[in-house]
């Protein structure tokens, strides 16, 4: 976010109260997320980088879960309860009622507009100024603007008025420039020409659009700033344009990390939220999705085919084919292909993580391996450990979760299982098919063996007529020839 100082003499007002019907949700459009923000959380993180004296936020529908949201990204917005009159002249004239400064500009932003950056209001602020307008408002021209409201100019191309598209001529409907619902405008007139608003419209609403004509008949001037990336100045109001909306700025926001000295092979599968960290000479490879909080040090290599939710990967790491969630990797160490980590996995550094592991709640040391096929749930791992294919730390007794502790370099065989609680000393070792269920002490060798038992002629006598009951016959028949023939020999 560029941090642009706009004037102590700035308020923003954001639109959140619509129930987005278009979205056909049970969330509130505002909050669907594009980039590992909610859209109302991109267009308050904007706003922010404008530095307002004070903002508000109106809400109507799901007020509560809007509001929390607001207040989450944006703890100083004032809150405003839209009431029973609809329309956005409305919502404007409760939330300058709320911001209550004549002196002020007021900048009007929707809350569904995520893509507008703050060097593009600074632009319109400084047009609005450099003007002396009453009201400058942005606009963007598109190819087809079928449900957009319509710019009206007059002669000198001044802005005359905005029409909505169900109050439109036929020949308004053929304008191609739209109002993108961005506007500056002067208080005091703002407020005056709000109260002269009423609602006889097709939609019963009291529109603030209304206010651009109104202000023109009052002779006061009215400018526009047409949006040089029409893209950018849009609303999202249904799914299809959410996914563009995202597109467009996960392609924005993988140039800005190309440009820091990330590289990253493919952009068109690779997906970066705009709360990720990442350093110089990191290598993104095809179909990797870095997300929420997540940090990635210096020269790691992440992808192909990996997503990391709110993790950190330390320097020269490389992770692979892996989903990972609120975990830590260490530096130089690996992660996969085909490994699952769950929350507060943490692999120290040069540590492994290998194909088919998962590991939950556990800390694996420095340069300890736990290289396939392994459950680690509540564990502790030491240094230099190594464990044998097949590892389970048998974490759950059906009531409560126990952990496990493996001391520094253990080495285990295959087909481990470590019942916790149980704790395995420093340099112990265990044997290949180990059930081990109690302490074992440092540099002692467990295992858990029995004799094995083989009942001769089993299968025939209890599976006949099977094809494992026929070459069994067939074998024994033959050994009992061999064993003869060895016997004549004799």
């Amino acid at each position: 976010m560029t941090d642009t100082t706009a004037s102590s003499s700035l308020s923003v007002i954001v639109l959140a109260a619509g129930q987005g019907t278009r979205m056909k949700s049970a969330t509130p459009k505002v909050l669907h997320r594009i980039g590992g923000r909610s859209l109302l959380g991109h267009v308050l993180q904007t706003a922010a980088g404008l530095r307002p004296r004070s903002t508000a936020v109106v809400v109507r529908h799901e007020r509560d879960l809007v509001a929390s949201e607001a207040t989450a990204v944006s703890p100083e917005a004032v809150i405003v309860d839209q009431d029973e009159v609809a329309g956005t002249g409305r919502a404007v004239e409760l939330g300058l009622a709320a911001l209550g400064d004549d002196d002020d500009d007021i900048l009007v932003l929707s809350g569904d507009v995520p893509l507008l950056e703050a060097e593009m209001l600074t632009a319109l602020l400084d047009t609005h100024r450099a003007r002396r307008a009453a009201a400058t408002l942005l606009t963007a021209v598109l190819d087809d603007a079928s449900g957009y409201g319509r710019v009206i100019r007059s002669e000198g191309d001044t802005v005359a008025r905005i029409v909505e598209q169900k109050d439109a001529a036929p020949d308004e409907l053929a304008v191609t420039e739209i109002n993108a619902g961005v506007y500056v405008f002067q208080a005091a007139s703002l407020r005056r020409e709000l109260a002269r608003v009423g609602t006889a419209n097709a939609q019963g609403e009291k529109y603030l659009t209304d206010v651009i004509g109104l202000l023109r008949d009052a002779g006061l001037p009215v400018a526009a700033v047409t949006a040089p990336d029409a893209a950018a100045a849009l609303g999202v109001n249904d799914r299809i344009q959410l996914s563009e909306a995202a597109r467009t700025l996960n392609a924005r926001t993988v140039r800005h990390w190309q440009r820091e000295g990330v590289t990253v092979m493919d952009p068109a599968t690779t997906w970066i939220d705009v709360t990720a960290t990442l350093a110089p000479d990191v290598t993104l490879l095809p179909g990797t999705h870095v997300l929420r909080a997540t940090v990635i040090a210096e020269g790691a290599v992440v992808g192909p085919d990996t997503t990391l939710v709110d993790c950190e990967v330390g320097e020269r790491a490389t992770v692979t084919r892996t989903d990972a969630t609120l975990a830590v990797i260490g530096a130089d160490a690996t992660v996969g292909p085909f490994a699952y980590l769950r929350p507060n996995a943490r692999l120290g550094a040069g540590g492994k993580i290998g194909t088919f592991v998962e590991v939950k709640n556990s800390d694996i040391g420095a340069r300890s391996k736990v290289p396939h096929l392994s459950y680690i749930g509540d564990t502790t791992i030491g240094t230099g450990v190594n464990l044998g294919a097949g590892a389970i730390t048998a974490n759950y007794d059906d009531l409560a979760k126990h952990r496990t502790e493996i001391g520094d370099e253990v080495h285990s065989g295959s087909h481990n299982v470590f019942v916790a609680p149980v704790r395995i000393g420093d340099g112990a070792k265990t044997g290949a098919g180990a059930v081990i269920r109690k302490d074992v002490p440092a540099g002692a060798l467990a295992l858990s063996v029995a004799p094995q038992r083989n009942i001769e002629g089993w299968v025939e006598k209890n599976r006949p007529g099977t094809a494992a009951a026929e070459v069994a016959a067939r074998a024994r028949t033959s050994q009992k020839a061999d064993d003869g023939a060895q016997n004549e020999d004799g």
